[in-house]
């Protein structure tokens, strides 16, 4: 890195907040959860001094904070375990239950973040839009990627930037899930290389665009809008603007893997092409698609993410699905049976699944799968009122 992002970092939890008085969305973001990804904290602060500076008279709030504080003063991914990671109910019940006194540095910083989070999520006054803003080791244009609600996909959409469907939910306790888990609007911002400075102008732009998204202000007040989504635009030029992730390359420690060098988010490959060496020889991709998130650094357990281009018709396909409740249809089908415990979860016999069925459940936003013997459990993420009545109108 060089400039401001080869600077190790030593913050306050909170960055900053706007605040014009009037009720409306709380814009909460987070910057820096991996301490390795500086950029969104340079972009924040750029982001809160501009505001300041207009002060346009925003219905809502804005407040930001920084995710590993003690990995961003050393400019490591994480201390001792990846803070992206423990955000499932179950590991959070267990960090609540636990000793603070046998907290890790990350268990002392989720404990931090968790009680930020939940202080501002008991005082907003109306809808909580979660953002949190990441770069990546490997080179390439800036995307999104979230639970697959609609009201999600009408926030990402708004960005001129491609729409990674499924990646989230291929993850296991990432903050995202914290805040989906809770009905509430929530995305990822990915905007680019670390150490890159247009990479701080990518996530500046999607706050600026976000503000107009969110209903905060009307588009056309947003501060140089035009210009913010041009830039947007020509960063993500040629790419697809919908991805659905197909596979996740998990690493661990022993098995020693090194990406090929040369990979590019959204390039091009091709099945049983070498993306990468392991101990047990070379890794191929499973099918023909798009690479993303190539691993170029030490840290970290995803070794690179395979998707495909979804056409922009199937998004619309799906919107209709989902107004018309065909998941009571789907629910009916042999083999296919709703959880007793949970209205967002279907469980269907894998004879069943393995056919047409697994493209009807994403596209009806079922796309987090797990196996429980002979049954597939797929799962969906579910957006509360506050979240369906975005973009925020004036009341």
């Amino acid at each position: 890195m060089s400039g401001a992002l080869a600077t190790p970092l030593a913050l306050e939890r909170e960055l900053g907040r706007y605040d014009a008085g009037r009720p409306g969305p709380t814009l909460l973001v987070c910057a820096g959860i991996h301490g390795n990804e500086p950029a969104g904290v340079h972009a924040v602060r750029r982001f809160l001094a501009k505001l300041q500076e207009a002060a346009p008279p925003i219905a809502g709030k804005v407040v930001a904070v920084a995710g590993n504080l003690g990995a961003l003063a050393v400019q490591r991914r994480f201390q001792v375990r990846d803070l992206n990671r423990g955000w499932t109910a179950d590991k959070v019940d267990a960090l609540r239950k636990r000793d603070p006194a046998d907290d890790t540095p990350e268990d002392a910083e989720q404990r931090a973040l968790l009680a930020v989070f939940e202080q501002v999520e008991a005082e907003r006054r109306g809808p909580l839009v979660f953002v949190d803003l990441h770069t990546s080791s490997g080179d390439g244009p800036p995307f999104t990627c979230t639970g697959d609600t609609l009201p999600n996909r009408a926030l990402a959409t708004a960005l001129p930037v491609p729409l990674i469907l499924g990646l989230e939910e291929t993850i296991d306790g990432a903050v995202l899930e914290w805040f989906n888990a809770r009905g509430h609007a929530a995305l990822a911002i990915e905007a680019g290389r670390h150490d890159r400075p247009e990479t701080i102008a990518n996530h500046e732009a999607c706050l600026w665009v976000l503000l107009g998204a969110t209903g905060m202000l009307d588009p056309e007040a947003v501060p140089g809008r035009v210009a913010w989504l041009r830039h947007l635009a020509e960063s993500a030029a040629g790419t697809p603007p919908v991805v659905e992730i197909r596979y996740r390359h998990v690493v661990r420690p022993e098995d020693r893997f090194t990406m090929e060098p040369g990979f590019v988010s959204f390039q091009r490959i091709v099945k049983g092409q070498v993306m990468g060496r392991s101990a047990s020889g070379p890794v191929r991709a499973r099918e023909t698609g798009r690479v993303l998130l190539p691993l170029y650094q030490a840290q970290g357990d995803d070794g690179f993410f395979a998707g495909r281009d979804v056409r922009p018709f199937w998004l619309a396909v799906a919107r209709l699905l989902r107004a018309v409740r065909f998941d009571r249809v789907v629910r009916l089908l042999p083999g296919v049976r709703a959880s007793k415990d949970d209205p967002n979860t279907i469980l269907a016999s894998r004879r069943v699944a393995r056919w047409f069925l697994v493209e009807v459940f994403h596209l009806l936003g079922f796309r987090k799968e797990r196996a429980q013997g002979d049954v597939l459990v797929f799962s969906r993420r579910f957006a509360n009122a506050e979240a369906r009545s975005l973009p925020w109108k004036v009341r």
